[in-house]
């Protein structure tokens, strides 16, 4: 589904709809089952949410793009406040993790599409831990950084109240045979 979200419609997001449905409608193609035009005051952050990837996590100070070497909270609020619009990827998945490389794709190449497009604030989140490298070593700077980006979570964005307050849906994933929805967020202008 591609469409200005609910708050967004308020907000006057037509003009920037209009520009931005080929690069929503590319995305869709992907596999992406929804590509949403969000104001990113929509987006929810809170620290507590950090507290899960260092609590219930054992990723957690592994990985370059996860706390604590992922921005904190109050760094993102600022760094959402600075942007107006973004877009929010969702992903539902029936089964298992394989499909989330693909929406974590569709982030990256969105993200390049639209900076090359001339949306040069374009910056994407990716959905779980980096995956990149087969181990990663934190004590050097990344080997790719045109292709790692930290999860939603790790920037202490609450997905949950985020994806919800933009009309989509996601549950608490209660065993590993759950279907489950993932997310990623694509910051435009």
């Amino acid at each position: 589904m591609s469409r200005e979200g609910e708050k967004g419609k308020q907000g006057g997001t037509d003009n920037i709809a209009t520009k931005l449905r080929p690069y929503l409608d590319i995305t869709l193609k992907s596999g992406v089952d929804d590509a949403v035009i969000i104001e990113t005051a929509t987006v929810v952050t809170a620290p507590w949410v950090k507290l899960k990837c260092r609590f219930g996590c054992g990723g957690y100070s592994g990985c370059l793009c996860c706390p604590p070497f992922s921005p904190a909270p109050e760094d993102m609020r600022e760094v959402l406040d600075s942007y107006k619009y973004a877009i929010l990827l969702h992903r539902h998945i029936k089964r298992g993790w394989q499909l989330v490389g693909k929406l974590n794709k569709a982030a990256i190449t969105l993200e390049r599409s639209l900076f090359l497009a001339g949306y040069y604030k374009a910056w994407a989140t990716k959905s779980g831990p980096c995956t990149l490298c087969p181990e990663c070593n934190t004590s050097q700077t990344c080997k790719h950084p045109d292709k790692a980006r930290p999860s939603m979570e790790a920037c202490g964005i609450d997905v949950y109240a985020t994806a919800r307050g933009n009309g989509l849906p996601i549950n608490v994933v209660k065993t590993r045979a759950d279907e489950r929805d993932f997310y990623t967020l694509v910051l435009v202008k």
